[in-house]
Order: C-alpha cells, then structure tokens, then sequence
C-alpha cells in the first residue's frame, strides 16, 4: 500500500485499539499494515523485545560466517567527496552516507533471524532480514520517545568509552541528529525534553564488542493520538540519524552520492499492541538480491570526518550478532 493508505489504516486501527504491525521503506512508498497474524502468513515475522508473531523459534546457530567482498575504498571515496563538497557549501551539516556490500553466508537469512541476538529482529520472506540495535519512537500512556543512536567504536580499543564519549567529531554529529529529532518531536508533540544525552549501550557483533553511543527525546502527545497513529509516525519520517539535517536537502543529496537504492534499508517497521506501539529504524540489514546477498550499511558524515576513518565504520558495522 502508499503513504496515504498506511495513514489511513494505522489511524483506523489505533482508534480502535486494534494490534498492527507495519513496515515502511526509506521513502515511505511502500508500506505494509495489518494484523500480525496475517504478516506472519505473507511470510513476515517479527520480534521486537520479545513481542512476536510466531510461537516456535527453530534452533540456534552458533557458526555463522559472513564473508565480506568488500567495495574498493576508491569507490567509497568517490561519493563521500561529493557529500564533503556539498557540506563544506553548508548545504547539509551532517549526512548519512550508505553502500551494499556483497557478502557470502553459510546460513539462510531464516537461520540469520532466529539466531541474531538483538533488540529488534525482522525477516521479511527470503528477501530481507534485520537485526537492529536502534529503537525509532515508543508511544505509550501518553508520551511518545525515540533514541537516535549515532558513534559507534570497537569496545576492546583502550579506553573505547572515553575515546568515542571525548570525540569532537562524535559529539558534533551526535548533537546535530538530537537536536534534529527533537525539533521533529516538537512538531507532533509537546514539553519536548532530552531525558538522557550521549550514554552508551554495548552490541555483540559475533567476533567483535561495539559501543553505541545513544540519546533519549521524549514528550507528550495531545489526548486524541491513538487515532492519529499513522500521522505521528509519518512526520517523523524519514528518521534522523539515518538521513542527516537539514532533513529535504540532505536528502536529495544521499539519492546524488549512493550508488545503491536503499529500499527498505533505514526504512522503519513498528508493532501497536493495542496500548503501546514500539518501533525500529531498519539498520543492520541483509537483502536478498536475485540470489546475491548484500549487506547494507553506513555511517554519518561531517566536515569533521576522514574518509578512511568512516570507510572502515561502514564495513565493520557488517556482521551478524551472535553469541
């Protein structure tokens, strides 16, 4: 369905306090709603902290390799000298820079979905699975949250927590996507406030730890938000940290630099239980393409960065979380 129908639905649903889940892509032009239980029959299943749609895990495995074809730096580089140029000509302050990285796996991305260990994990079909760290809003007894996560650095580095906290370049970007987000919030919400700014969460990535450093908006919706579910989530989108700010602009220059279509990658996908709905940002991402598996991945650029620097984030954000 389009953006208007998943309007529609999510706030006919909401007002009715009837459960959904809902899947939308990065340019909110594809979109699925429905009942859980119809998403787990059209091949979707979903467990989002421990809320799912299906009853029977299969077993997990424990040897996943994920073997990585890494693109030449020369082609990253490429684009990301055109994202500097555009930034350095103040026409965006920080932006998301993203490629696909053709991977081989020796699991289905069946087994991939029910062996990750993350906070949000989704399989859609044999097309796509994600197992995302980065919760997008929370919308509960009134008040709505979300927790734009941006830094990422090797846990086992010395004093990691401390490098990544001390970062100039860190902290700059990671205040712009906040004050991005809360101005976002602003628009839909009211007493808009940083409960928590910069504080760490740790990520098992397989054969490596990383730190992800975090921050929590939140505020308070009008009384009648149940039946305006589908409109709160929509001018949200598409969420900050993974687009940049100004928001329009950098946009339309990520669809100049990358040299893939994101598609349903740094999209979101949500779960209303009839009270509470909660929400991913569709990062940590492997696409099935025609038999070929990709693995999508990214990282914040500004005029702080170094190419080889935000070259080596983006390939060591690929891996599958497993114990």
């Amino acid at each position: 369905m389009n953006s208007l129908q998943a309007i529609e639905t999510m706030n006919k649903m909401g007002e009715k306090r009837s459960p959904f889940f809902f899947i939308i892509d990065y340019k909110a032009q594809n979109c699925f709603v429905d009942t859980p239980q119809r998403a787990f029959k059209q091949g979707i299943l979903f467990n989002f902290e421990s809320q799912c749609n299906y009853t029977e895990e299969q077993k997990n495995l424990t040897n996943i390799e994920l073997i990585k074809k890494q693109i030449p730096f020369n082609t990253y580089q490429k684009a990301y000298n055109l994202v500097i140029d555009q930034l350095q000509k103040g026409n965006s302050y920080l932006l998301n820079l993203t490629f696909s990285t053709p991977v081989e796996c020796n699991a289905s991305l069946a087994q991939i979905f029910h062996s990750a260990k993350a906070r949000y994990r989704l399989l859609y079909n044999n097309y796509f699975v994600v197992f995302s760290p980065e919760t997008f809003i929370k919308i509960e007894n009134g008040k709505i949250s979300t927790y734009p996560m941006k830094g990422t650095i090797d846990a086992n580095l010395p004093n990691a927590e401390n490098q990544i906290l001390e970062n100039k370049k860190e902290t700059a970007e990671h205040a712009t996507i906040v004050d991005l987000l809360r101005n976002d919030l602003s628009r839909i919400a009211n007493n808009v406030t940083v409960k928590r700014f910069r504080y760490i969460e740790k990520i098992v990535a397989h054969d490596q730890e990383l730190l992800q450093v975090s921050s929590e908006i939140t505020g308070t919706l009008p009384p009648d938000y149940y039946n305006k579910l589908g409109n709160i989530v929509f001018d949200m989108l598409p969420a900050g940290s993974i687009s940049g700010a100004p928001k329009p602009k950098t946009i339309e220059i990520i669809s100049n630099a990358e040299t893939h279509q994101r598609g349903y990658y740094t999209g979101i996908a949500g779960y209303f239980d009839g009270h509470m709905l909660n929400s991913c940002v569709l990062i940590r991402f492997i696409e099935n393409q025609n038999g070929q598996l990709v693995y999508k991945s990214g990282g914040g650029i500004t005029t702080q960065s170094d190419a080889k620097t935000e070259y080596n984030e983006l390939l060591k954000k690929i891996y599958v979380p497993i114990a």
